[in-house]
């Protein structure tokens, strides 16, 4: 059983950067692909991005969100730079075995932080 927390969610100004965190305990936290997903108000979940053997990410976001992983530590972040008022969700991470966009890839997944980007 893996519990993730992600934290690092806030306000920040267009064109700003923020760095979430997604902390993973139980389980064997390095064997797992981990996902970042969003979801924003009166919108379905979205997929953000994939930290598997070649990352990928949703072309909304390449070129400004990276995901990296520290495995000693059991945490993955999502830098977010150049960030835009449509960036503005819940971004939640899932740990899975698929290098996957597909949200029912995922079984571990945060409760999510929330991330609110101001014109």
């Amino acid at each position: 059983q893996v519990v993730l927390v992600e934290s690092g969610g806030g306000l920040v100004q267009a064109g700003g950067s923020l760095r979430l965190s997604c902390a993973a305990s139980g389980g064997t936290f390095s064997a797992y692909i981990v996902g970042w997903f969003r979801q924003a108000p009166g919108k379905e979940r979205e997929f953000v991005g994939a930290n598997g053997g070649v990352p990928r990410y949703a072309d909304s976001v390449k070129g400004r969100f990276t995901i990296s992983r520290d495995n000693a530590k059991n945490t993955v972040y999502l830098q977010m730079t150049s960030l835009k008022p449509e960036d503005t969700a819940d971004y939640y991470c899932a740990a899975g075995n698929k290098n996957s966009r597909y949200s029912y890839d995922y079984g571990y997944w945060g409760q999510g932080t929330q991330v609110t980007v101001s014109s």
